[in-house]
């Protein structure tokens, strides 16, 4: 067994591994000034088919989760998921659902699938504050209650719990709310009332890094109080948090163990931002499986509330371009349509496990894409389950349906 620090040190030892693996794919890629003459090409072949029956066999007999994955694969079964096991779940621990009211599919996919979810979170409200002891709460209009009544209907154990958003709030805004418990106490009845009206579980906190590394103490006092009044209301607190090693680098995040000991045993799970490692500046990796590693282990080194923290998993890519070292996120539906359209060769890195591919542009330069597979999907819930920890996953609109076999 290791000591606690022990384990922090082998998690920055990690991320030092980590973070001189992916420097090097980075360099490499942005190094190769152009395809090979066949990739260029390829775009004149014929049309790829795409099946739109459902199967009787998950993903993994259909032998679909493999290193070697060939473009014409992911077209022609990604919307095929078993239909005879959608109900059945292989992850154990907790696995909530972001839904977007801008991706609809997302609303389908909780239908579909809601048995192998414990929580969804629909990312619809807002609370601003209007003055002393007024809170505002927006977003309702997007709230759909039948659409909430089907999804209970298909999973009897699924929890609700809306995303909400600090709107709007100054730094005034924040220290007068603290410097007030008169305040925190109208904040904390307001939204149980709010759950109470609107007939949710809870809610999805995300709060944390408006206010960066400042009035931790105090930002940690109001969520004390806050678990508490939803608790007394048996509603659920699930607190977004960002990663604990900041990406790119061996160094602690915003949100560290001193304030994940400080809040663990109020808060009912921590769902963990451990995608978005890459940037246009800095392209490559969505989420590299040593760094989602190291931000568990840093968080929790003696492993006391693992069952908590939701490893985030991205169900979105990134499409970066060499030139002008831009980039955008790439959605499942596009995904396929640039793989129908440049037909590329998709590579495995094995250090940071996810598969990634490149094609070019007619007058737009190279490119290269990074999008979750089922590979890289699979080995991330192997992850969670030896690590002890639940998943997030943003968002349920993004990805591909054959995807859900999986969980």
């Amino acid at each position: 067994m290791f000591s606690g620090q022990e384990k922090l040190d082998m998690g920055k030892n990690i991320m030092r591994l980590l973070c001189t693996s992916v420097s090097l794919t980075v360099i490499y890629w942005l190094a190769e000034g152009t395809l090979s003459k066949t990739d260029a090409k390829k775009g004149a072949t014929k049309k790829l088919e795409e099946k739109t029956l459902h199967s009787d066999k998950n993903v993994q007999d259909r032998g679909l989760v493999v290193v070697d994955l060939k473009a014409k694969d992911i077209i022609l079964e990604h919307r095929s998921y078993c239909s005879t096991k959608m109900r059945e779940r292989h992850f154990s621990g907790d696995v909530l659902g972001y839904i977007t009211p801008w991706n609809s599919h997302g609303y389908d996919v909780a239908k579909i699938f809601g048995n192998k979810f414990t929580l969804i979170s629909p990312v619809w409200l807002q609370v601003k504050r209007r003055g002393k002891e007024r809170f505002q709460f927006t977003g309702l209009h997007d709230a759909d209650k039948g659409w909430m009544k089907v999804v209970r209907k298909n999973s009897k154990n699924i929890k609700i719990v809306p995303r909400i958003l600090f709107d709007g709030w100054t730094y005034q805004d924040f220290e007068s709310v603290f410097g007030s418990e008169d305040e925190i106490e109208e904040l904390s009845e307001s939204m149980v009332l709010l759950a109470k009206n609107e007939n949710f579980d809870g809610f999805v906190v995300e709060v944390w890094s408006q206010l960066g590394n400042q009035k931790q103490t105090e930002l940690i006092h109001l969520l004390l109080h806050l678990s508490e009044a939803l608790h007394e209301a048996h509603l659920k607190l699930i607190l977004v948090i960002p990663p604990a090693v900041a990406a790119g680098t061996n160094q602690p995040g915003m949100f560290t163990k001193k304030e994940f000991d400080q809040l663990a045993s109020a808060i009912d799970s921590f769902s963990l931002m451990t995608y978005d490692y890459s940037t246009p500046q800095r392209p490559g990796p969505n989420s590299p499986l040593p760094w989602l590693r190291a931000c568990v282990q840093v968080l929790d080194p003696d492993s006391k509330w693992r069952n908590k923290i939701l490893l985030g998993l991205n169900f979105y890519g990134m499409d970066y371009s060499a030139l002008g070292a831009s980039g955008e996120p790439i959605l499942g539906s596009r995904y396929i349509e640039t793989l129908k359209e440049h037909k590329p060769k998709i590579v495995w890195d094995e250090q940071i496990a996810e598969h990634y591919f490149e094609y070019k542009k007619n007058k737009g330069g190279k490119h290269a894409v990074f999008y979750p597979t089922l590979k890289s999907i699979q080995l991330r819930l192997e992850l969670a389950k030896e690590l002890g920890t639940g998943i997030s996953i943003w968002e349920l609109g993004q990805g591909l349906d054959y995807f859900y076999d999986l969980l």
